[in-house]
This record gives C-alpha cells, sequence and structure tokens, in this order.
C-alpha cells in the first residue's frame, strides 16, 4: 500500500510540473505574438534619438519587444547593462507596454529625455555612468516610475521640486553630477522611498526638514557636497536605515544622540566633518548588525565605548584622526577577527594590548601616544600592523628608529619616484618606491626616507587592492615622462616621511599627472579626484585636483613648496577627506596619487659629506684593505696592459664602458648611507690615497670602501686603471672588488671586506689588539702572503710588480 501511495504521489506531481510547463509555454506563445502598442514605438524612436542611442533597430517588420532588436520582452533580463523590458500580459498577452530602460556605461552623448512620460507604464529608467548632459525633465513628476538612477553623468542644475511628486518612487540615486543648488524640500513627499544617495555634487544649504517623513529610508548617502548646517537629529525618525553615508559633505558635527534609535544599521559612514566642534561617541549598542563602522575625522573625544567588544559581526572599524584617549581596553579581543581596525592619529596611552601585538591582523595604531615597550621598539610593522609613531617618547626619533638608523642629521636632499623604479632625470637620481603597498603599511626605503599608508580601497569590487597604479597613455615629454608612468595611490591617508635632513629651509616639488581617468567623450572622463595635502603637519591645499591644476588628465603638473626643517625632519601627507568621484570610472578609483617627490635644498650644499646618512656601524679593519693600497701605490710603478686602452685618451664615460660586465656599480648614496656618512667611527685605514671605512649595504652585506682623498696625486685614469686590474684579478689570497663609484668629486672603490682585521694590527699593532698567533698559524699567513704575490709577479696574466 505504502508503494502504491508514493508511487501515486509521484504521478500527481509530475502530471503538476507538466502542467505548468505548458502554462509558460502557452503564455511565451501567447507573449510572442504581442506587440508593443505603436505610440510607444514611436516614443522610443524620440527616446533615442534624446539619448544620443544609435544602435536600436526599429526596422518596421521588427517589434522591440519581440527580441530582435537585442531587447527582451520578459522580467529575465539577458543583458542588464543594455535593456528594455516589455510587459506582454495585457489584453490577453496580445499588447506589450514597455516597463523598464536599462542602458549602463555605454557613454551615451545626449540629454535626459522628456519622452519618457510617454511610456505610462514605465516604472524603472537607469542610465547609469554615460555622458548625458542638462537638466532633469521636470515633466517627470507625472510619472509613476519606481527606480530612476542617472549616476556618473554630467547632469545639472538643481532637483526639479515636481520629482517630489512621483509617489511611488523608492529609488532615487544622483550620484556623481554636477546638479546645485538646494535640496527641495518636495522630496519629503516620497514616502516610499527607500534609497536616496545624492553623493558627489554641488548642493549647498541644509538638509530640510521634510525628509523626516521619509521613514521608509533604508539607504541614505550624501558626501561631496558644500551643504551647511549640523547633521540633522531627524535622522532617528528613519528607524529602518540600513545604511548611513555621510562623508566630506560640508555638514558640521555633532553627531546627534538620536542616533542610537537606528538599530537596524548595518553600514555607518560618517567621516570629515566641517567643523572643530568636539562630540562624544554615540550610543549604538543596540545596532548589533553593524558591519561597517566608520567615524573618522568626527572630532569625537573621550574613551572608547565598551559595547564596542560586543560588536563581533564588525568587518570595518575606522575611528582614525579624532581626538579619543584612555587604554585600549584588552576586552577588545573580540573584535580582533575584525577585517580591518584604524585608530590611527588619536591619543590613545597605556600599553598596546597583547591581542592587537600578537593576533591583530591590518590594525593601524600609528601616530598616539602608546607606553614604549620592548615590542614597540624592535620596529614599527608588524606582519599587518602598523605601529609606526605609536609611541610618547619622541615620536620624531620614532621616525629613525622605524628606519632601523642612526641619524648623523647630514641629508639636504630626497628624490624618489613614486610607484616607480629607479630613474635618472639630469643629475639627479629618483629612487625606486615599488612595494606593493597595504592596508597597514610602513614601508622603510633603507636610506633616508619612508611611508606610511593608512586604508584600504573598500567595496572595489577587488579581490586584492592595487596601491600601484601604471599609466596606460603616453605623457609627452621631453626628460620626465618615465616619471609619470606610474603612481602610488592610497585610499585614505599617505605620509612620506624624510629623516637626517639638515635643519634648513628646503623646496619641496611634488609632481602629479592624473592618469587613471580618460580624457575623450566618455564616462571615463568625468571623474574628479580630490584630496588634501600637509607639509610638516600644515595643511597647504585643501581639495587639490589634479586634472583640474593640471589642464586635463594625463598632464604633468609640478606644485612647489617651501618647507622649514627643524627636526631634521620633513614630513609629507596626502588625505583624502571624503570627496570625489569615488565610482568612476569603476568602484574604488579614490583618494591621493602621486607620482614623483623631489626635495631641494635652498642653502649652499658642502662639497662632501653633504647627501647621506648611513646604518649603525661596528669598528673594524681588513687584510685586504691592505693590499688594496698597495695595489694602488704600485699603480705608479706599474705597465698595464688592460685591453689595450693604455696610451688612448678617452674621457672617463668611455672609460667606465665595459666596468659594468666585471664590477658592480654603487651610488654615492648607497655608499655613503652604508657608511653613515663616513663617520669618523667607521674609518678603519688609512693610505697615500685617502682613507678607507667600513660599511653595510641595505642587503646586510658588510664592505670596505676606499675613499680617494681630494690631496691625492691618482687622478681618474688611475682610479680606473686599478678597477680595471683588480676586477681582472681572482684569486683566493687576494681580497675581492665588488664595485665603484665615480658621481660628482668622489672616487670610491667598494671591496670585499675581512672580519679578522689588518695583519699589521695583528702583528705589530698596540699591545691590547695583537693577536696571540702561535709559529704555525704565522706560518700560514705568511705562505698566503707569498701566494698572493707569486700569482700578482708570475701567475696572472696581468703582472705587477711594487
Amino acid at each position: 500500500m505504502r508503494e502504491m501511495f508514493m508511487g501515486r504521489q509521484l504521478k500527481l506531481m509530475i502530471a503538476s510540473a507538466v502542467a505548468i510547463l505548458f502554462i509558460l509555454l502557452l503564455i511565451s506563445t501567447l507573449a510572442s505574438a504581442a506587440i508593443l502598442v505603436p505610440d510607444e514605438v514611436d516614443a522610443l524612436k524620440e527616446i533615442a534619438t534624446t539619448l544620443g542611442k544609435k544602435d536600436w533597430n526599429f526596422n518596421r517588420n521588427v517589434d522591440p519587444c519581440s527580441g530582435d532588436m537585442g531587447w527582451i520582452n520578459t522580467t529575465a533580463p539577458k543583458d542588464d547593462q543594455n535593456s528594455v523590458f516589455c510587459d506582454c500580459s495585457f489584453q490577453n498577452y496580445t499588447t506589450c507596454h514597455v516597463t523598464s530602460i536599462v542602458l549602463k556605461s555605454q557613454s551615451l552623448p545626449g540629454t535626459l529625455p522628456p519622452e519618457l512620460v510617454k511610456l505610462p507604464y514605465l516604472r524603472e529608467f537607469d542610465v547609469s555612468r554615460n555622458y548625458l548632459s542638462g537638466g532633469i525633465p521636470p515633466i517627470w513628476g507625472t510619472m509613476q516610475l519606481v527606480n530612476l538612477s542617472i549616476i556618473g553623468n554630467r547632469i545639472s542644475g538643481p532637483i526639479p521640486k515636481e520629482i517630489g511628486n512621483i509617489s511611488t518612487l523608492a529609488n532615487l540615486t544622483l550620484d556623481f553630477n554636477q546638479l546645485s543648488g538646494t535640496i527641495p524640500q518636495e522630496l519629503g513627499n516620497l514616502t516610499l522611498l527607500e534609497k536616496l544617495t545624492l553623493t558627489s555634487n554641488n548642493w549647498t544649504g541644509e538638509l530640510p526638514e521634510a525628509l523626516a517623513n521619509l521613514t521608509s529610508l533604508k539607504t541614505f548617502r550624501v558626501a561631496d557636497s558644500n551643504l551647511s548646517g549640523s547633521i540633522p537629529n531627524f535622522i532617528q525618525n528613519w528607524k529602518n536605515l540600513e545604511i548611513l553615508v555621510i562623508q566630506g559633505s560640508g555638514l558640521h558635527g555633532p553627531i546627534p544622540p538620536g542616533m542610537a534609535s537606528l538599530t537596524k544599521l548595518t553600514d555607518l559612514r560618517i567621516s570629515d566633518l566641517n567643523s572643530n566642534n568636539d562630540s562624544t561617541f554615540p550610543d549604538l549598542s543596540q545596532a548589533n548588525n553593524l558591519k561597517y563602522l566608520i567615524r573618522r575625522s568626527c572630532n569625537i573625544t573621550g574613551e572608547l565605548p565598551g559595547y564596542l567588544a560586543s560588536m563581533t559581526n564588525l568587518k570595518i572599524l575606522d575611528l582614525s584622526f579624532n581626538k579619543l584617549s584612555g587604554k585600549i581596553p584588552g576586552t577588545f579581543s573580540t573584535i580582533s577577527k575584525t577585517d580591518y581596525i584604524y585608530f590611527t592619529g588619536n591619543n590613545f596611552t597605556g600599553s598596546v594590548p597583547s591581542w592587537i601585538q600578537n593576533t591583530g591582523d591590518n590594525v593601524d595604531i600609528s601616530y598616539n601616544n602608546f607606553t614604549v615597550e620592548s615590542s614597540i621598539n624592535q620596529g614599527c610593522q608588524g606582519a599587518k600592523l602598523n605601529l609606526f609613531a605609536s609611541s610618547s617618547k619622541n615620536n620624531s626619533m620614532g621616525i629613525v628608529s622605524c628606519s632601523k638608523s642612526r641619524c648623523s642629521q647630514n641629508w639636504s636632499s630626497l628624490y624618489i619616484n613614486c610607484g616607480g623604479k629607479e630613474e635618472k632625470i639630469g643629475d639627479r637620481s629618483y629612487e625606486r618606491d615599488t612595494d606593493s603597498g597595504g592596508p597597514t603599511k610602513l614601508y622603510s626605503s633603507g636610506t633616508n626616507w619612508l611611508f606610511s599608508n593608512t586604508g584600504h580601497f573598500i567595496n572595489d569590487d577587488q579581490d586584492n587592492d592595487n596601491y600601484i597604479y601604471s599609466n596606460t597613455s603616453r605623457i609627452l615629454l621631453d626628460n620626465e615622462s618615465q616619471l609619470y608612468m606610474n603612481a602610488r595611490v592610497s585610499p585614505l591617508s599617505l605620509t612620506y616621511y624624510g629623516f637626517c635632513l639638515r635643519n634648513e629651509n628646503y623646496t619641496v616639488k611634488l609632481h602629479f599627472a592624473e592618469i587613471m581617468f580618460t580624457d575623450n567623450k566618455t564616462y571615463g572622463s568625468l571623474g574628479r579626484r580630490i584630496f588634501d595635502i600637509y607639509i610638516q603637519g600644515n595643511l597647504i591645499w585643501k581639495d587639490f585636483n589634479i586634472a583640474d591644476e593640471a589642464g586635463g588628465v594625463n598632464k604633468p603638473i609640478v606644485k612647489p613648496f617651501t618647507a622649514t626643517v627643524t627636526d631634521h625632519t620633513l614630513e609629507i601627507r596626502f588625505y583624502w577627506a571624503g570627496k570625489g568621484t569615488t565610482e568612476i570610472p569603476h568602484k574604488g578609483v579614490l583618494g591621493p596619487l602621486i607620482s614623483a617627490i623631489s626635495v631641494d635644498p635652498d642653502f649652499p650644499v658642502p662639497s662632501e659629506h653633504s647627501l647621506s646618512v648611513g646604518a649603525s656601524l661596528s669598528v673594524g679593519a681588513i687584510v685586504g684593505i691592505v693590499l688594496a693600497v698597495l695595489f694602488t701605490i704600485s699603480l705608479l710603478l706599474v705597465i698595464l696592459w688592460w685591453k689595450g686602452y693604455l696610451g688612448q685618451r678617452k674621457t672617463m664615460a668611455q672609460d667606465l664602458r665595459g666596468l659594468d660586465s666585471q664590477t658592480g656599480s654603487f651610488t654615492l648614496r648607497q655608499i655613503s648611507w652604508a657608511t653613515n656618512n663616513f663617520d669618523a667611527a667607521n674609518k678603519i685605514g688609512e693610505g697615500g690615497f685617502g682613507s678607507v671605512y667600513k660599511g653595510n649595504l641595505a642587503d646586510g652585506t658588510i664592505i670596505a670602501v676606499k675613499q680617494l682623498s681630494s690631496k691625492s696625486r691618482q687622478g681618474n685614469r688611475e682610479f680606473l686603471n686599478e678597477i680595471g686590474m683588480i676586477s681582472a684579478l681572482q684569486h683566493p689570497n687576494l681580497v675581492k672588488l665588488y664595485g665603484c663609484c665615480i658621481e660628482r668629486d668622489q672616487l670610491l672603490l667598494v671591496y670585499e671586506y675581512m672580519e679578522n682585521n689588518s695583519l699589521a694590527r695583528a702583528l705589530f699593532g698596540p699591545e691590547e689588539l695583537r693577536l696571540n698567533l702561535d709559529w704555525s698559524t704565522r706560518h700560514k699567513i705568511s705562505v698566503g702572503i707569498a701566494r698572493g704575490l707569486a700569482f700578482l709577479h708570475e701567475e696572472s696574466r696581468l703582472k705587477i710588480v711594487h
């Protein structure tokens, strides 16, 4: 019986499925016979002309709702970027009406069509990311639209008050246009409105009180505007609100306490309020579903509220650049799984909690006043933890500790190719800056600069953020184009630090080129990048726009500024204050962009030791340097057969050709840094031709550097001869030549460093420095010297006699 019952049930299910399928096929068949009413066909032709849409097929034998135009006549879109949707269920499936027009990212060049009113059944009109201009037609106020989106166009003028008559409207999206004027109070009549986004327009005035009536709102965004007044407390009426974004809007604080009633919030972003009014942290303890909590640059004072520890659903917690103080409670370890935590630029004190030090992932607590601890002193960057300048103990010296360098305060210049490789421009060498970056990144160059980045690109639909952008266009510039082929970008705050600089005045030149927008008549050309520039902590340019200043995109612009260094440190910071078109040409195009930085002295630079300061070094000497000095002396008596160059008149440049294949090349900046600016503490020898210094390269290689004295009689010719000769000598008992440096008035040889000091000191030096060598060891040393001399005199193809 059970089997019979189950068999009957199965047959019923099959019969039902067949019946449903038959009905769907019948509807489809009937719909395929339905046609769009002629008036709406004519209306579509007019709309196409007004929009500049040229690829619609209006052949008399093709019905717009038949599907033969590449459009669709059902509710399931084939192409949700380029579709006209029809409802063909009217009059027993014989008549169609247009219900939706979606034309996204097509760079349509026309204007918004008033002819939409000729489509009485139209409920959706979406022309996001095009090149449309003109104003919003007031006649649209007679329609029954549900969704209206004109994101990313050139629409200008005010919002017609007639839009407030569209009582059916649920979505009004006007972001990234050129709309202006006040927001009409008539929008308060749209009681069914669930989404109102007004970001990146030229609004003025206050948010009208009538907006309090929008009790159905779930999403409200207003950013990058020129509004005035305070954040209205009437937002407490928006009980259904899930997303609230107020960034760089022009509105003032404080943050209204009524926000505590918004218990359904999942995304709360308020930043860059336009006043210095202090604000307390509002009570959000009931907003248990918060995933994004951003309260940046809001002048929030006091301590962290305890309820944050219970917000375990948080993905982003950004409270940076406020006035928060006190300790970070240990109970906050419950939010350690938050994807990103930014406490940058506050006044937190006490110890850095262990959960941040041990398990903090993508945590930035730079620029605070935490107690100095050994864990902080060991460095300023964990795996994904930025501790830069987070200690209350002399943060300016913290910069030097982050660089792992000792500062002799002798740098006089700085050149960085931001986001690009090392480049030689004239007599300047721009250092490479190719680190991939990160949301809580501190990078030290190994010379006299570093950068600190805070922030990531939110909602950019990318698995991995890219902090370096490469130019796909060509910038026509004689000899500096390579500086603009790449640029470093940041979603929030990017700071470059030059340290160990002389306390003098400098000219800081910031090199920019807008390389992320297009210069054609597409929506990609409508982007606006706006950020602030600080030098030495002072705001020197508010709302800087690269393209505006350069007169277009892909055009270089150099902005010079004067900076005074008083603590041997230069700070250049770029900060995104919530402005600009953050979704053109795609999401995540925002924040500062910098191509290169050059810092030149406004004072006479000493001829020696003026460029750099190096790493911490120990005292030592090498046997090889003694031999090297002997080699140099012997050059005065030697007969050189070096590759047939002898006796030819050649320039220094010609002499240097071919040496790269035998030796490495070093820059004066590298060697100066390695020797701590030729610090006397690192001097390990003195010969007739100059001094010898111990050095430590950025990769940890220990070297010995022979510096030709300006008083030496050895000239460029002898110097090059020594390079050519010694580079050709390879023997276990001879010191290895790594390379050379010929720059400005400096002639330098870089040798292998020998740990056991000089033989002369070991045998004949002060008693406390002599080595107690037995006869067996002395015999080995003698044999080693003899083998080296024998190689030089007899075995090498170059015969050297001294």
